[in-house]
C-alpha cells in the first residue's frame, strides 16, 4: 500500500459532493503519480484498513454527511441514517455488494438528531448545491472549531445537526412568506450555543438578513453569548477593536479573522452588529442608517437573489427584558425596507424561560389573548416580520411543547422539534447516576462500578458542626482538584485548565448569598492549607477518594500523581491562584459588583480560580467555566427549573475524574417533606431520557408517507414520575392524552408500579402470574450481547402462553397513579383483533450464582433478583426489569435488527409471537432493598413481580402512536 494510493483514496472523500465512482478517479490519480493499476478491491482494502487514519477520517466524514442527506436527488428515496441509504452510497461509489458488510463494520451507519416535523408546505430548498454556492460564514465557523480542538467527527456531526435545522426553515428567496417555528432540544451545558451559532452561520449564508438572538433574562448571559458570536462567527473585521481592548483572547488571536474582509468584498455579506459585548440593544444607538438594507436593483424586492446576497446582515443579541425588547420592536417598525421582504431569524436561547405566555386563559375576555410582557414583545416581532423564522433552544422543553398551538403568534414549535444527540465526552445527568445498574447481592458500590460512588458526595448534616465539616470536605476537594489540574498542565496534558471554579448554591436570596460567602471565606482562612494539619487532611482525601476515582475514571492518556508527595508543590500553587486578588470568593447575583469587595467575574479577560456563590444568575444558561466542585442544597418544585440548575453538567476535558458533586440528601421541602435532591435529579434524568427515546422511536414517516408524530402530538408523551415535581408550570399543560402506543419487536419495561405500602400489591401480582408460571415447563439457554459487543448466554425457564391469557394477567396489575397502561393495552388488543398476535414466549432468567427460593406456597423454587425500588417521594416503580435478556425476547418477537438470541430463540421465533420476561425482585419493607432471603423461602409480600414484553414486529413494523382530546371545548391549555 503506497502513500500515493492512500492520498488518492482519501482525496475522493474530501469536499461537499455526492458519492461518485471511485475506481476511475483513484486509478487516474495513481497513474499520474507513476503508480500501477488499481482495482476496486484494493480501494476497499484501503478504506477498511485501520492503519491509514487519513483515509478513515475522510471516509467517516463523507459518510456522516451522506448518511444524513435529506433532499438531494441522488438519495433515491431512501431514509437518512438507514442501511438502504448506505447501499445507495456504496453503489454510487462503485463498490461491489459483497464488500458492503465489511465497510458497515468499519463505519457503522452514522446517527443524527431526532426530528419530529409536520408536513412542510414548501418544496425542499436547502440542497447541497445551495449550500455549496454560499458557505462563507459556515466555512469560517468550521475552521475556528477545528482550531479550538474539535475533532473532525464532532464538527461533522454539528454540520449534520445544523443542516437538519436550517432545512426546516423557509427559503429566504421564496416569493410567498412563510413563518416557520421550531424547537431544538439539547442537554444542559451540552453545546447548544455551538449549534445555534452554526445555524446562524448557515442561515446568513442562505440569505437571512436580520438575526435576533434572545438570551436569558440577565446581562451576564447576554454578554457571554454576544462575545461567543463575536469571537467565533462575526469575526474581527466586523468589530470595533476598542470593544475588546482588555480581552486576552482578542490579543492572543483566538477571535476569528476572515480570510477576506466582508466589508470590502462582494463574496460575502458584512455583519452590522446592533449590540455589543457591554451594550444591550439601545434605541437606534448605532444610527438610523444601520437599518437601511442595501439594494443592487431597486426595481426588485430585497428577497430577489440579485439584492439579497449582496445586502449586509444585521445581528442583535438581546436579553429577554420587556423594556429592551420594546426598543427593538419600535426600531424594527422604522426599517425603511418593507418588513415582509426581510428574511429574519429569531433564535430564542433558554426558550422555556420568560418567552412562554403564562397568563391564565380563564381570564381572557372577548376572545382576546392576554400576554405576559416578554411574550407580548416576541409576539409583536413575529407579527411585524412575516418572513421571520423562530427557533427556540432549550435543554428542558416541557414548557415549550405545552404552549397553545392554536395561538397563531405564539411560539409553539408547530413545524419541527429537533432533539440533538448527546455529545461525545459530555458529562450529563446520566453520568452522575446509576441508571439500570444491578450490582447483585452483597456487591458494594465503588468508583469502578458506580457513577454515584465516583462523583457524588452526600450532604446530610443536621448540626452546624457537621455542616462545617461537610463544607470543609468540599473545599478540600476543590483545592486538591486544582492541584491535580496544575500537575497535569505541567505534564503537558491536553485539557482546559485555564479556569478552576467551585459553585456554592444554597438559596436564591441575595442576603443569604452574602452570609454564605462570609462563612466560606472564614472556612478558607481556617483551612490551614500551608500547615501540616491541612496537608494531612488533603493526603487522606487523596488516598481515600481522588486517587481511587482517578484510577478508574481518568480519561485515556491523562496521568495522575503516583503519590501525594508529587502533589505538594502544586497544592501551594493552587491555593495561591484561588486566594489571589481581593478574596477567594465571588458572589454572583442581582446585586452590583460594587456591593461586594471582590474581583469581577469575567472568564474572558483573565483566569478565574474562585469559589462562586450565587443563585439564579448561576442556575440557567450561563456557562461556569472550569467548574469542578459543586456544593448544592437548593430545592424547587418544577422539574425544568431543577434540571437547569445542573451547572455541573458539561465538558470536562482532562479533568472529568476530578469532578465532585456535594448534594443535599435531606433538604427541607414543601409541606414538611424532606427532599433527597440527588434522587430528584435522578428521576428527572430518567424522565427526560424516556422522553427523548419516545421522540426517537416515533420520529420519521409511516407507510403512507406521513409523519408518525407531529409537534402537536408530543405533549402527551411527557411522563411525570415525581408526584410533587411537575414537568413545568401548571398553566402550560396541554389538552390531549395518549390513546395507544405500539412498537413491534422492541421491548418495554413495565416498571411503573405504585408504592409498596403494605405489600398487598406484591401479593396480587404474584397470584396473577401463577398461571403463566405453570406453563413454563422447559429450561434452556438464550443469547445476548454484552456491553463489550460479545455474544454471551443466559439460562431461563421458558414456555409459550396464549396472548389473551397474558393480557388478562397484565391488565389487572396495579400501576402508579401517574402512569397509564391504557395506550399499551390498546396496542396489545388491536394486535390480537387483527390476528397479528397469537401468543408469547415467556422467559424467567435463572441467575448462575443465586439459588432459587420458594415464594409463598408456590411449589416450584423461583429465582429472586435485585431490582431497585425507587423511594416513593422521588420516583415510583423500579429502575428497570431486564437489560441483557431483552435481546432474546426482541429476537423471538421478530425484530430484524436483533440477530442474536441463540438457536433456541430462533426456534421460538414466529411472526405472530411476542416475547416476554418475568422477574421476581426482592422487595422487603424498609429502605434497604437488596436483602438476601438466605433461608430459601420468602413471603410474597416481599417479592415484586416485574415484566417486560415485546409485541411481534410483524404486528407493528412501523411504530404507531395515537392521541385524543380530553375536552373538545377546552382549548389547548388545561389545568391552569
Amino acid at each position: 500500500m503506497t502513500q500515493t494510493l492512500i492520498d488518492a483514496v482519501a482525496r475522493e472523500f474530501v469536499g461537499d459532493h455526492p458519492p461518485a465512482r471511485l475506481l476511475g478517479a483513484v486509478t487516474g490519480r495513481v497513474a499520474d503519480a507513476g503508480g500501477g493499476l488499481v482495482d476496486i478491491e484494493v480501494i476497499v482494502d484501503v478504506m477498511v484498513d485501520e492503519r491509514v487514519p487519513p483515509v478513515h477520517r475522510a471516509v467517516r466524514s463523507a459518510l456522516t454527511r451522506w448518511d444524513a442527506e435529506g433532499v438531494a436527488e441522488w438519495v433515491d428515496g431512501t431514509q437518512p441514517h438507514s442501511l438502504d441509504r448506505r447501499a445507495v452510497i456504496y453503489t454510487r461509489l462503485g463498490i461491489p455488494e459483497p464488500a458492503f458488510a465489511a465497510l458497515n463494520d468499519r463505519y457503522p451507519v452514522a446517527t443524527g438528531p431526532t426530528v419530529v416535523a409536520a408536513q412542510q408546505p414548501w418544496e425542499p430548498w436547502y440542497t447541497p448545491e445551495r449550500r455549496a454556492a454560499h458557505d462563507f460564514y459556515w466555512y469560517a465557523y468550521r475552521g475556528i472549531l477545528g482550531r479550538k480542538g474539535w475533532t473532525q467527527d464532532t464538527v461533522d456531526k454539528l454540520d449534520v445537526a445544523t443542516t437538519e435545522v436550517v432545512r426546516r426553515l423557509a427559503d429566504p428567496t421564496r416569493t410567498e412568506s412563510y413563518q416557520s417555528k421550531g424547537l431544538v432540544v439539547g442537554y444542559v451545558q451540552s453545546g447548544k450555543t455551538a449549534n445555534f451559532t452554526g445555524v446562524i452561520a448557515k442561515a446568513v449564508d442562505a440569505g437571512y438578513r436580520l438575526v435576533i438572538v434572545l438570551t436569558g433574562t440577565i446581562e451576564l448571559l447576554r454578554s457571554q453569548t454576544q462575545r461567543r458570536l463575536d469571537m467565533e462567527l462575526i469575526g474581527m473585521q466586523n468589530i470595533d477593536e476598542t470593544e475588546y481592548c482588555n480581552d486576552e483572547d482578542w490579543h492572543n488571536g483566538a477571535f476569528l479573522s476572515h480570510v477576506i474582509d466582508p466589508n470590502h468584498s462582494n463574496d460575502a455579506p458584512a455583519i452590522r452588529r446592533l449590540t455589543g459585548v457591554v451594550d444591550d440593544y439601545k434605541a437606534l444607538a448605532k444610527g438610523i442608517g444601520t437599518l437601511h438594507y442595501e439594494f443592487v436593483d431597486h426595481d426588485l424586492p430585497l428577497i430577489d437573489p440579485v439584492n439579497l446576497y449582496s445586502s449586509n446582515v444585521r445581528v442583535a443579541v438581546v436579553k429577554k427584558n420587556s423594556a429592551v425588547l420594546k426598543k427593538l420592536v419600535s426600531d424594527v417598525q422604522k426599517i425603511p425596507t418593507p418588513l415582509d421582504q426581510i428574511p429574519a431569524l429569531i433564535i430564542d436561547d433558554e426558550a422555556d424561560q420568560a418567552s412562554v405566555n403564562t397568563q391564565n386563559p380563564k381570564n381572557f375576555a372577548n376572545g382576546r389573548v392576554e400576554r405576559t410582557a416578554i411574550n407580548e414583545q416576541i409576539s409583536l416581532l413575529l407579527g411585524l416580520l412575516p418572513r421571520s423564522q423562530y427557533i427556540g433552544y432549550t435543554a428542558t422543553p416541557f414548557a415549550n411543547v405545552f404552549v397553545d398551538p392554536d395561538d397563531s403568534v405564539n411560539i409553539f414549535p408547530n413545524d419541527f422539534i429537533v432533539s440533538l444527540e448527546r455529545p461525545a465526552d459530555y458529562m450529563g445527568g446520566a453520568d452522575f447516576h446509576d441508571r439500570d445498574v444491578d450490582l447483585g447481592v452483597g456487591v458494594e458500590k465503588t468508583p469502578a462500578n458506580s457513577n454515584e460512588s465516583a462523583f457524588v458526595r452526600d450532604l446530610v448534616a443536621q448540626s452546624d458542626e457537621d455542616r462545617d465539616a461537610e463544607r470543609l470536605r468540599a473545599l478540600d476537594s476543590f483545592v486538591l482538584a486544582g492541584a491535580v489540574k496544575l500537575f497535569r498542565r505541567d505534564r503537558g496534558v491536553p485539557g482546559d485548565f485555564r479556569h478552576h471554579t467551585m459553585l456554592v448554591h444554597e438559596s436564591v436570596k441575595q442576603a443569604e448569598h452574602k452570609a454564605l460567602a462570609t462563612e466560606f471565606e472564614a472556612l478558607w482562612k481556617s483551612a490551614s492549607y500551608s500547615q501540616p494539619s491541612g496537608l494531612v487532611r488533603l493526603e487522606e482525601l487523596w488516598n481515600n477518594d481522588f486517587r481511587v476515582v482517578s484510577e478508574h475514571r481518568a480519561q485515556p492518556g491523562v496521568p495522575s500523581p503516583e503519590s501525594f508527595a508529587d502533589l505538594e508543590t502544586f497544592i501551594g500553587a493552587a491555593c495561591d491562584k484561588i486566594g489571589e486578588g481581593v478574596r477567594p470568593i465571588i458572589v454572583v447575583n442581582g446585586e452590583a459588583d460594587k456591593d461586594y469587595l471582590q474581583q469581577p467575574l469575567n472568564f474572558q479577560e483573565h483566569q478565574v480560580w474562585k469559589i462562586l456563590v450565587g443563585g439564579t444568575k448561576l442556575s440557567r444558561g450561563f456557562t461556569v467555566e472550569g467548574l469542578t466542585t459543586t456544593y448544592y442544597t437548593r430545592r424547587t418544585a418544577q422539574a425544568d427549573t431543577l434540571m437547569q440548575m445542573g451547572r455541573w453538567f458539561g465538558f470536562r476535558p482532562g479533568y472529568r475524574d476530578l469532578v465532585r458533586l456535594f448534594i443535599g440528601r435531606e433538604v427541607p421541602g414543601p409541606a414538611g417533606r424532606i427532599v433527597d435532591m440527588y434522587r430528584a435529579f435522578e428521576a428527572i434524568v430518567d424522565d427526560e431520557e424516556d422522553f427523548r427515546e419516545e421522540l426517537d422511536r416515533f420520529s420519521g414517516m409511516n407507510a403512507a408517507g406521513e409523519p408518525m408524530v407531529t409537534p402537536r402530538d408530543v405533549p402527551p408523551m411527557v411522563f411525570q414520575r415525581l408526584p410533587w415535581l411537575r414537568p413545568t408550570a401548571a398553566n402550560k399543560m396541554y389538552n390531549a392524552e395518549m390513546t395507544y402506543r405500539s412498537v413491534g419487536g422492541q421491548s418495554f419495561s413495565f416498571t411503573m408500579q405504585g408504592p409498596r405500602d403494605d405489600g398487598s400489591n406484591n401479593v396480587t401480582h404474584f397470584r396473577l402470574v401463577r398461571p403463566l408460571l405453570d406453563a413454563l415447563e422447559e429450561t434452556g439457554e438464550f443469547a445476548f450481547i454484552d456491553k463489550d459487543g460479545r455474544s454471551r448466554m443466559f439460562e431461563a425457564r421458558f414456555g409459550t402462553v396464549a396472548a389473551h391469557l397474558v393480557l388478562d394477567v397484565v391488565d389487572r396489575f396495579v400501576w402508579d397513579a401517574n402512569w397509564d397502561f391504557g395506550p399499551h393495552r390498546e396496542a396489545f388488543a388491536r394486535a390480537m383483533e387483527r390476528g397479528a398476535l397469537d401468543d408469547f414466549a415467556i422467559l424467567v432468567p435463572v441467575p448462575k450464582k443465586r439459588p432459587p427460593v420458594l415464594i409463598g406456597d408456590y411449589p416450584v423454587p423461583l429465582p429472586l433478583v435485585n431490582r431497585k425500588r425507587q423511594p416513593v417521594a422521588y420516583r415510583t416503580g423500579f429502575t428497570g426489569t431486564a437489560v441483557r435478556e431483552r435481546d432474546a425476547i426482541e429476537h423471538i418477537a421478530g425484530n430484524p435488527d436483533k440477530l442474536v438470541g441463540g438457536p433456541l430463540a430462533q426456534q421460538l421465533r414466529k411472526p405472530t409471537r411476542g416475547g416476554m420476561i418475568l422477574l421476581f425482585a426482592s422487595d422487603p419493607y424498609g429502605a434497604r432493598q437488596f436483602k438476601d432471603p438466605g433461608r430459601g423461602k420468602v413471603n410474597p409480600v416481599d417479592v415484586a413481580t416485574l415484566f417486560s414484553y415485546a409485541l411481534p414486529f410483524a404486528a407493528y413494523p412501523s411504530p404507531a402512536i395515537g392521541f385524543t382530546v380530553r375536552k373538545s371545548d377546552a382549548g389547548a391549555i388545561v389545568d391552569a
